[in-house]
């Protein structure tokens, strides 16, 4: 309790934050910006499947959304075999150039504390099975397949 000499202490306002979506972009998204988005969410809800292998197995099953492709990949069977069951089961195929690059959208690295992936290693296919949350980037993707 104070006493009549104490001085009672204002509470201080505190500033309100506003938290702004991960995807919220001040232009429109590329492809390669919303590919990230979208692999990064479909990673946290555990609906990536990485490697050529698994990613094999789960485009068999017809267990897949969405399924992306390294084109420099060094063999040549692997790319015929994901192209024809793409075609075979209707699932969207998108190509990338970098198998590094696919690495680093898919999480094959490690982050340091500056931000800057660091071990990165090369992904010749990624397949989403499960989007995640409805976001920006997952509508850009499905308007590019549209279009």
């Amino acid at each position: 309790m104070a006493s009549e000499g104490d001085a009672v202490a204002a509470p201080v306002p505190v500033p309100e934050t506003v938290e702004v979506a991960a995807d919220a972009a001040k232009g429109p998204l590329t492809i390669e910006e919303a590919l990230a988005i979208v692999l990064r969410k479909a990673l946290a809800n555990d609906g990536l499947v990485r490697g050529a292998k698994e990613s094999i197995k789960a485009l068999d099953r017809k267990d897949a959304e969405l399924c992306v492709l390294c084109e420099a990949t060094e063999e040549a069977g692997i790319v015929s075999l994901v192209e024809a069951l793409c075609n075979e089961h209707s699932i969207r195929l998108i190509k990338v150039a970098d198998a590094k690059k696919l690495g680093e959208m898919a999480g094959l690295c490690k982050i340091d504390r500056e931000g800057t992936a660091r071990k990165v290693v090369g992904a010749s296919v990624v397949v989403v099975r499960k989007w995640g949350e409805e976001s920006v980037a997952r509508t850009t993707i499905l308007e590019h397949f549209s279009s």
